[in-house]
């Protein structure tokens, strides 16, 4: 009997000791969730407590300045404590940061760079200075920005000195009376280096290079339709200028597309390149193969043989020998 009741005290003894266990296993791994949710802060805290302003932030995301990281559940990206910090801690912190990141338009660059405004488009215009980003003002037209800390660089370069004082050269001269205007390919090109330093797939590389090109150029460079559906996926959509189909949004879509043939025929060429990389790391998704013997079976009716009828001269030899 005494013994019953010390195997019956051990087990009792077990069973609580295993319970402990298993509540503070799970109050350390709730305390690690915290700890990690702790860690990391929201793209717009993130940006409340580095002083920038919204599109300063989302700027010097895509410049590499700050690092970030996808949210959990498909969430929008955010930033670690120990990012934030590392910023913070950098010396000139937060003005620094903030100038680093600052982007403006034809007047004031003009005014940085000691040149008159006509002068700075024609630059612009040849492609010598490249817009980071653009806006729209309030009649649509688009509004091209560019780094105020490269149009320094730029104006401070002995080498670029002929371009800034006197007559410009008479081919630079020509180029412009034609009309080019290489503000628009430049800036794809600086925003796909953009979409492409935040890829982390191979299919994501090809989506970016996709995301220039028109569908019909798309399917012109990749013939599979299964292989276009998944690219589809890792498409980026052009900067959020107003409403989802209003004439702002359609503006910034014609910007973010490829227009010239070279362009397009690069893009192309990429395009195939690096989809057939993704495709060796991971092939498109594709239905599953019809098996061979999944034919369907000809429904049983009462009254009637399940003998499935011989056809042809040889069924015709056999019913006439019934």
């Amino acid at each position: 009997m005494s013994g019953h009741r010390t195997l019956t005290h051990d087990a009792t003894t077990a069973g609580a000791t295993t319970a402990v266990t298993a509540t503070a296993r799970a109050a350390v791994t709730a305390a690690r969730a915290v700890a990690d949710d702790d860690a990391w802060v929201t793209a717009a805290r993130a940006a409340r407590e580095l002083g920038l302003k919204h599109t300063e932030f989302d700027l010097a995301v895509l410049l590499g300045r700050i690092r970030t990281a996808p949210g959990d559940g498909g969430g929008g990206r955010r930033v670690g404590r120990s990012e934030i910090e590392r910023l913070r801690t950098r010396p000139g912190s937060p003005h620094a940061l903030r100038e680093s990141v600052r982007a403006v338009g034809t007047t004031e660059g003009a005014a940085l760079m000691e040149v008159a405004k006509t002068r700075f488009s024609r630059l612009a215009r040849l492609g010598l200075l490249v817009p980071v980003t653009f806006r729209l003002n309030r009649y649509r037209a688009v509004v091209w920005l560019y780094l105020a800390e490269e149009l320094r660089l730029f104006a401070a370069d002995y080498r670029n000195a002929p371009l800034l004082t006197g007559r410009m050269a008479e081919g630079l001269r020509s180029q412009v009376d034609t009309g080019v205007d290489l503000r628009p390919r430049n800036w794809r090109n600086r925003h796909l280096g953009f979409m492409l330093r935040r890829a982390d797939d191979p299919w994501a590389r090809a989506g970016a290079v996709a995301s220039l090109l028109d569908p019909l150029r798309v399917s012109q460079a990749l013939q599979d339709p299964y292989e276009r559906s998944h690219l589809h996926r890792f498409r980026q959509p052009p900067p959020s200028h107003g409403a989802p189909g209003s004439p702002a949004a359609h503006l910034a879509e014609q910007l973010m597309t490829a227009q010239d043939p070279d362009e397009i025929a690069w893009l192309q060429a990429d395009l195939t390149r690096l989809t057939e990389e993704a495709r060796d790391h991971r092939p498109a998704p594709r239905p599953a193969p019809r098996t061979r013997g999944a034919a369907r079976k000809t429904p049983h009716t009462p009254g009637r043989s399940r003998e499935t009828p011989s056809r042809g001269l040889l069924g015709r030899w056999r019913r006439r020998d019934r």
